[in-house]
């Protein structure tokens, strides 16, 4: 029988229950927790090396027939990734769904695959959104993916940001103004995932489409969900009631709606991103085809929707746990004096604690804690041989958590990132929420922006807490997202 290799890492030490023990430890509380700890372990090696290699073959836990260790995932996220590099060290294996795939962690191991070796791995998103998001910009590759990024970097420009932030903030002010009622003192029980979601959506209609949502809000939502969703997808057939039948026909209400907007917005000198893709031109002169534009819209309006909700409620949530943090962010904000005007890139730039705190959040939480890369051809990762074909899944939240990167990774400790400390500086790769290499996030700066209008906006008009015992309950069947919708009371300042 094959042996597993295991490391000899000692286990992280223990800990007091704390707001972020769950993505450190895995949790024995719940029934659905221990009945996942008592999976047994299935020993099983990806391949044996060729002839005369130096390599060590990927050995790991199979985990459940056809599901691996899905499940675990699904319920304990990083926990459960941390666990698998305290086991099995940096390479395992990561078994789901009838596949065998490779788990790497640890900044070694992605320096390996995002670095040093980088043109032996492709992207590896296809299984996942691919009929989804087809030939969105994550899923392309090597020079296809440098040309196109080349050309979409032009609706991302400095001059077209600063436009979107002047339309951006009272669509923000606008609807975070409803959330309670008018009245000094008012307070109400938010439901603060969904209503960021909601308010997401009303920003990409503004500032990526220059159109009002509307009516169509509550379709584009659904197509959007079931989209990422479907990703995650146990039965991957079109069949009646299925996630994936339901992802391919969110794909058609999206590829539809934006189809129709084409005509005019190859007309429009606007600025919203929609009319910066139809005119982008590259070193040639030529532009993206219509089909090029639709499957970057899509994509890009759902990376800006999903990763916006998740970033700005993890940060709400921090904040809400941390008053004396919350207290600091809305005097920095109030400082500005902007009541009348919206913020210009210097700025949201200028809120210099806020930025302290949006990282220390994407830290503890990113909105897409990993990536995925296929192997091109045979090659190895710290020595251990990977076939030609292999799904690569980059743990890099792992890297977010370790304690010989970070001082005590467990805690909320935005000050990890100012100048005196900077903890994210103790390897390139301790610190990526927005990815790394050249398929490093496009929209990484629009995101920043858009989430610091999001929380300038919450300070400003509200103060907001969650109570003591509370501890968000993150799920991670797709994007991380709270399972009770983070249930959330927020008092009018004003």
């Amino acid at each position: 029988m094959v042996t597993v290799d295991r490391v000899a890492t000692p286990r992280a030490r223990a800990r007091t229950d704390t707001e972020n023990s769950a993505l450190i430890e895995i949790p024995h509380r719940s029934m659905v927790d221990r009945l996942l700890l008592k999976v047994p372990s299935r020993p099983r090696t990806l391949a044996t090396p060729p002839n005369g290699s130096d390599t060590v073959a990927v050995r790991g836990d199979a985990g459940l027939p056809y599901m691996g260790r899905t499940f675990h995932y699904m319920r304990w996220g990083p926990a459960e990734m941390l666990d698998k590099y305290r086991r099995f060290g940096p390479v395992n294996i990561n078994s789901s769904m009838g596949m065998d795939r490779v788990f790497a962690a640890g900044p070694e191991a992605l320096d390996e695959v995002l670095g040093r070796r980088r043109r032996d791995f492709g992207q590896g998103w296809d299984y996942f959104i691919g009929p989804f998001f087809r030939r969105g910009l994550l899923l392309l590759e090597f020079d296809e993916h440098m040309f196109h990024r080349r050309i979409m970097q032009q609706a991302f420009t400095r001059e077209r940001l600063e436009a979107h932030l002047a339309e951006l903030t009272p669509v923000v002010r606008s609807s975070i103004g409803h959330w309670v009622p008018e009245g000094q003192g008012a307070s109400s029980i938010v439901q603060l995932f969904p209503a960021i979601k909601e308010l997401a959506l009303d920003i990409a209609g503004e500032t990526f489409m220059a159109v009002e949502v509307g009516a169509q809000r509550k379709n584009l939502t659904d197509a959007f969900v079931s989209c990422t969703h479907a990703g995650l997808a146990i039965v991957r057939h079109s069949v009646p009631g299925g996630k994936w039948r339901a992802g391919l026909r969110g794909r058609k209400v999206l590829e539809d709606y934006f189809t129709a907007m084409l005509p005019e917005k190859r007309r429009s000198e606007s600025s919203d991103f929609f009319s910066g893709l139809c005119h982008a031109r590259a070193e040639d002169g030529s532009v993206f085809s219509d089909a090029d534009v639709v499957n970057h819209m899509i994509f890009l309006i759902m990376a800006a929707h999903d990763t916006t909700t998740t970033t700005a409620t993890a940060v709400a949530y921090y904040l809400g746990k941390h008053p004396e943090w919350q207290q600091k962010v809305r005097e920095e904000v109030l400082g500005l004096d902007l009541d009348n005007q919206s913020p210009t890139i210097a700025d949201l730039d200028s809120l210099r604690t806020l930025d302290l705190v949006m990282k220390e959040s994407l830290r503890l939480m990113p909105p897409v804690p990993g990536m995925v890369r296929r192997a091109v051809r045979d090659t190895e990762i710290l020595g251990h041989y990977i076939p030609a074909g292999t799904p690569v899944d980059l743990g890099y939240q792992v890297n977010h958590l370790l304690e010989e990167l970070w001082t005590d990774p467990e805690v909320f400790d935005p000050l990890r990132f100012s100048e005196e400390r900077r903890e994210d500086k103790s390897h390139r790769l301790a610190w990526m929420p927005f990815g790394a290499g050249s398929h490093k996030c496009i929209g990484m700066h629009f995101g920043t922006f858009e989430v610091k209008t999001i929380i300038s906006a919450l300070v400003r008009d509200y103060e907001w807490s969650f109570p003591e015992n509370y501890r968000m309950p993150w799920g991670f069947t797709t994007i991380p997202f709270p399972r009770d919708d983070a249930p959330m009371r927020l008092r009018r300042l004003r």
